[in-house]
């Protein structure tokens, strides 16, 4: 399904920030994909990329500079610009009467902001926000979300322990091209000149435990938004859960290793079905048990991967699961049109 400008009085009229990066470019393919209908569009960026000529739904449009946008021509914008930007433009947006779906930390924990996975509490979209803004989750926090939903709905959670594998994609173009020029230079030798910007140590054939700032407990940023995040999507403001955030050497999809430990005892069984009922969840080891998901098997994918379910020995309470997830796509872009979708559906603009 394409999408094309639809002039009936319940289309809104778009706008996407960052509409030139690697989660805007995304985010407009999903719109063509699923048809997201919309009466006018706005493609906005930054200075340096004013002037660029950007195709939709076969009609071009020409990309214009956040600081010449006049936010009262759109009903609904995306933001996904990066922090900084959504700081200091956002406010400017819901001013001028837009409802904003911002993909950045800036506005997740503010308690007049709702966080949104629409698989999970979609419920929070009924009403328009007090502050006009919609916070899209980080992109390892949605995919765990989605299926933390189903387990606690069906046995209650106790605490889970994540690891995630995120790939260099979660730093946008800038990432993932990082990553092939220190391969590159790996490969070279150790007399290479290439020094990293983004990823220090360098990421070619590495991993890294540190993925934003490190705070004063030692945990990460990243960290620290994992557990604040599914606590406020899953409304369990007292829910357990510690990770640890490591970047790998992947062009995209993220990857998280998952104990959870419940309430009461569970079945494998039951639980595959329980996770395979989930909406857009794959489960590959349904039917055969050794089969699971990995980034270059899932590539680009509108689907949350499991696999690796296993019911541990000495708890009967407990489980190990391995998900895998387009960061770009269900990590963010997915997320966010889902949410604008549930928003026209709702007539909540």
């Amino acid at each position: 399904m394409s999408s094309a400008p639809d002039r009936t009085a319940a289309a809104p009229r778009v706008a996407i920030v960052g509409a030139t990066g690697a989660v805007g470019t995304t985010m407009i393919e999903i719109i063509e994909e699923r048809g997201l209908r919309y009466s006018e569009l706005h493609l906005v960026a930054s200075s340096r990329s004013a002037g660029r000529k950007l195709t939709v739904a076969g009609r071009e449009y020409e990309v214009q500079a956040i600081e010449e946008f006049d936010f009262g021509q759109a009903d609904v914008v995306f933001f996904s610009a990066g922090t900084t930007v959504s700081e200091k433009w956002v406010p400017v947006a819901t001013a001028a009467g837009a409802v904003v779906i911002d993909n950045t930390i800036a506005f997740r924990m503010d308690p007049d902001t709702p966080l949104v996975v629409p698989q999970v509490n979609a419920h929070e979209l009924d009403r328009r926000p007090k502050s006009g803004v919609i916070a899209n989750p980080n992109c390892s926090t949605i995919p765990l979300a989605r299926l933390l939903r189903g387990i606690e709905d069906r046995w209650g959670i106790r605490n889970a322990v994540v690891s995630t594998y995120q790939a260099a994609s979660g730093l946008g173009y800038s990432g993932v091209e990082e990553l092939q020029e220190s391969t590159r230079a790996s490969l070279q030798g150790p007399d290479a000149d290439f020094e990293p910007q983004h990823f220090k140590p360098a990421l070619a054939f590495n991993v890294i435990p540190k993925i934003d700032r490190f705070l004063d407990s030692g945990f990460t940023l990243e960290e620290e938004k994992m557990l604040q995040e599914t606590r406020k999507i899953l409304g369990l403001p007292h829910l357990d859960v510690t990770t640890t955030c490591v970047r790998v050497p992947v062009a995209n999809c993220h990857s998280e290793s998952v104990y959870v430990e419940c309430q009461s005892p569970v079945d494998r069984a039951e639980l595959v079905e329980v996770l395979a009922a989930l909406p857009e969840v794959k489960v590959h080891d349904r039917e055969t048990v050794t089969a699971f998901p990995t980034p270059a098997v899932v590539g680009s994918s509108d689907l949350v991967h499991v696999g690796r379910i296993r019911a541990t020995q000495n708890n009967p309470r407990a489980f190990w699961l391995w998900l895998v997830a387009d960061n770009l796509r269900i990590g963010a872009a997915l997320n966010a049109v889902q949410i604008a979708e549930e928003l026209i559906e709702r007539d909540t603009l």
